[in-house]
C-alpha cells in the first residue's frame, strides 16, 4: 500500500490549476480545513469553482480565499451567514457567480457525484426561483426538477485522525460533508490533527476509506475560525 503523507499543506495543493472545482468541506467552523485553505491561497491558483455549505466568515479560511479573489464561483447553500462580509460584497460588486443549492440537494448531488449517478429528481425548489430553466418531471402526481451530480477536481477535508493509508476518523459533527466530498473529486486532501500507522484504526469505525483518500498532511494544531475572528486575524 502507498504511504499517502504529504509533509505540508503547501505541498499536498501544489498542483491545483487555475480554473479546477474544489470542494471544502465544513459546516460553518466545523470540519474546516483552514490551514490547506491557506495553502492554496499562498500557491495562488486562480479562477476557482468552489463547492461548500457555506461562503466563510471573517478574514480567513474560505472567507479569505473569496477576498483574494481567487473563486470565479461559489457553489453553496448559506452564502450569507453570521459573519459572513466578504461574499456579500464580492458578489454585489459582480465579481463573484453565486449557484445557489437547497442544504439537502447539495448533498445528494456530491454524494449521487461520488456514487457515479449523473442526474437525478427531487421535488426540493419546485415553484422557486431555484427551478426556473431545470428540466422537470410528474412523479405520483408531484412535481420533481432535474439536479445534476457534482463531482470536483480537487477536495479539502479536515479529519481528526487519519492512517498512513488515507483512513480518515472526524471529530463529532466536524464530519458534516466530508466523507461525501472525500467520493466525489478526482483527488482528495485530508488534513489530520493525528496520523497514525496502518493498521492501528480499528477498520470498524472508520468512516472514510482510504480507496477515497489521495493525500494525508498532518497539523498537529489546526486553527478554529472562531479563535482566529475574535482575535481579528486575516489571512494572508
Amino acid at each position: 500500500m502507498i504511504d499517502k503523507r504529504f509533509d505540508s499543506a503547501r505541498e499536498a495543493v501544489a498542483d491545483i490549476f487555475d480554473g479546477a472545482t474544489i470542494m471544502i468541506g465544513g459546516f460553518g467552523e466545523a470540519g474546516s480545513p483552514i490551514e490547506l485553505i491557506h495553502a492554496l491561497i499562498d500557491q495562488g491558483a486562480k479562477s476557482l469553482t468552489v463547492v461548500s455549505n457555506n461562503s466563510g466568515t471573517g478574514l480567513v479560511g474560505l472567507a479569505a480565499l473569496l477576498r483574494a479573489e481567487r473563486v470565479s464561483k461559489i457553489v453553496c447553500s448559506f452564502p450569507k451567514t453570521a459573519g459572513s462580509t466578504v461574499f456579500p460584497d464580492l458578489y454585489r460588486a459582480g465579481k463573484i457567480e453565486l449557484e445557489l443549492v437547497p442544504q439537502g440537494t447539495l448533498a445528494e448531488r456530491i454524494r449521487a457525484g461520488g456514487a457515479g449517478i449523473v442526474a437525478f429528481y427531487t421535488p426540493t425548489a419546485v415553484g422557486t426561483p431555484l427551478a426556473q430553466g431545470k428540466e422537470s418531471r410528474v412523479f405520483g402526481e408531484r412535481e420533481h426538477v432535474l439536479e445534476h451530480g457534482i463531482r470536483a477536481d480537487f477536495t479539502l477535508i479536515k479529519g481528526h485522525t487519519a492512517d498512513t493509508h488515507g483512513n480518515v476518523l472526524y471529530h463529532r459533527t466536524a464530519r458534516n460533508f466530508a466523507p461525501m466530498m472525500a467520493t466525489a473529486a478526482t483527488v482528495t486532501i485530508v488534513q489530520a490533527a493525528e496520523v497514525v500507522e496502518a493498521g492501528a484504526l480499528d477498520p470498524e469505525i472508520i468512516v472514510t476509506p482510504g480507496i477515497f483518500v489521495d493525500r494525508v498532511v498532518h497539523v498537529p494544531s489546526p486553527a478554529l475560525e472562531s479563535a482566529l475572528n475574535e482575535a481579528g486575524a486575516s489571512y494572508p
